[in-house]
């Protein structure tokens, strides 16, 4: 683990194994951290945040030791690409053509906005009550305790440091015990960049230990947290006990809804995008798909067609569009929940089975479900795999009233030739995220988060930066001590 600047095992000397989840070999060994190690990482944190090494630095500096970050992880794209594969079961294609360049370019945006943000905010001036100077500075919270999941772990791990140290912060981040290795690799990197030690501190070890450690301890001043909102609630009630900040990115039932004009080639691949990139495991996949009755028979033909071309396989083929599911514990819930549409009369019309001519690996079929009603388990629970519910609709109004039947409010899309109605539809919807004609499409300036119980605050963007933010208001009186009629109140 990286702690205060130094590469440490944990007290106890327990370590906990990586599983590649395509074959069911182990990757790798790390630390299994016990609170006293997460406790050493928080002071870490704690005194290199108190002591300015980092906060109190001019914002170029911070800047320019976080872009020979961004230079570091360029040099290492493809060592962490097939970290990211091995240990997640990312496709290869994916973690190269998509999370290690997103990694990059969105450290790279944080790194820029460092000093590019003016932390001064001007108020109106102000004759009454007084006549006075006010502006608005925006400082770091403190220490940051950061929680991140398994399916995109170096991207996440990026989404919580990049901005927490860009604001100023330090920070102890908890990469899931499925995929820490890229994020071990990045603190190798931060180390490298020559970032002063306590600054970002990485500790490997289970959530029931260090998670509720960095959201209980009183020395951290924030938690941010990213994963299922079930756990998300823990987080919140034992932050809740010292009143720290938190910013909660938590699970989704994004529906993705396909109108009687859209181009429908476009939309059916869009759809299978939305729901089976990464299997299925994205908290804000359009696993609800909502299809126009207009449309509908011609649309699930060419849907369930395009789905058996879907290639599953094992991850580190550059052939393969679909590798397995991240462990054989998902794997059974998956199974579980295709059990549970299969009992509530949904009808399966893809997949459903694990595939053939796998011995071993974690793997499941590309699963379609259609005649499905939104009340269903499968409608209205998050699976976290590639299964897709098919909901028909009659009107636009039907198909706005079943999105937003949902505890989740993550992200959602809409297929349309007619963009001023699409749009209407996506400001309809109760989501943080809607995509028209696309899906999955995120970028390092556009705010990220959800609505209802897919959790509380922002990340990405100016948005994500001020969430690792406090706010000071400052008074200047400009008026002299004749004019403060106020004190008399108390002084004559």
């Amino acid at each position: 683990m990286y702690i205060n600047g130094k590469w440490v095992d944990a007290r106890s000397g327990k370590t906990m194994k990586v599983i590649n989840p395509g074959n069911e070999e182990v990757v790798a060994e790390v630390p299994a951290a016990g609170a006293e190690d997460a406790r050493d990482a928080i002071k870490a944190a704690r005194d290199a945040f108190d002591n300015g090494v980092w906060s109190r630095i001019e914002p170029r500096k911070r800047s320019e030791l976080m872009l020979k970050v961004v230079d570091g992880l360029i040099a290492k794209q493809n060592e962490l690409a097939e970290l990211e594969s091995l240990s997640s079961g990312a496709t290869i294609r994916k973690s190269s053509m998509i999370d290690v360049p997103l990694a990059v370019e969105h450290f790279r945006y944080f790194a820029e906005l460092a000093y590019k943000k003016d932390p001064y905010e001007p108020l109106p001036w102000v004759n009454f009550p007084s006549v006075s100077w006010n502006f608005v500075v925006r400082e770091p919270i403190g220490v940051a305790g950061q929680i991140v999941p398994w399916n995109f772990p170096l991207l996440m791990a990026v989404w919580k440091i990049a901005p927490a140290i860009a604001a100023g912060n330090t920070v102890v981040l908890k990469p899931a015990s499925y995929t820490p290795l890229t994020a071990l690799e990045l603190a190798k990197i931060i180390e490298e960049a020559d970032i002063p030690a306590g600054v970002v501190n990485v500790v490997t070890g289970s959530g029931s230990v260090v998670g509720e450690e960095l959201a209980s301890n009183p020395m951290v001043d924030k938690v941010a947290f990213t994963g299922s909102t079930s756990v998300g609630k823990r987080v919140m009630e034992l932050a809740s006990k010292t009143v720290k900040k938190v910013t909660l990115e938590l699970g989704g039932k994004s529906a993705n809804i396909v109108l009687a004009d859209a181009n429908i080639d476009e939309a059916v691949d869009g759809a299978l995008f939305g729901t089976f990139l990464h299997a299925g495991q994205i908290c804000e996949s359009g696993t609800r798909l909502l299809v126009d009755e207009k449309i509908y028979d011609k649309f699930m033909d060419k849907l369930i067609a395009r789905g058996k071309e879907i290639k599953v396989g094992y991850q580190m083929d550059y052939e393969t569009t679909m590798g397995p599911v991240v462990s054989a514990t998902q794997r059974e819930t998956i199974e579980s929940y295709i059990k549970a549409g299969l009992e509530e009369k949904a009808k399966l019309v893809l997949g459903g089975k694990r595939p053939e001519g796998f011995d071993k690996g974690f793997y499941v079929e590309p699963t379609i479900f259609v005649d499905v009603d939104n009340k269903m388990k499968i409608a209205q629970e998050e699976i976290f795999g590639p299964v897709l519910a098919v909901i028909r609709f009659k009107t636009v109004e039907e198909a706005i009233r079943i999105a937003n039947d949902s505890v989740y409010g993550l992200a959602g899309g809409v297929w349309s030739t007619d963009i001023p109605r699409a749009i209407e539809v996506a400001k309809a919807i109760r989501t943080g995220t809607v995509w028209i004609n696309d899906y999955h499409l995120i970028n390092a300036i556009a705010p990220f988060g959800g609505y209802k119980q897919s959790g509380i605050g922002r990340e990405l963007g100016t948005y994500g930066f001020d969430e690792y933010t406090q706010i000071k208001h400052i008074h200047v009186a400009v008026a002299p001590r004749k004019s403060k009629f106020w004190y008399d109140l108390l002084l004559e």
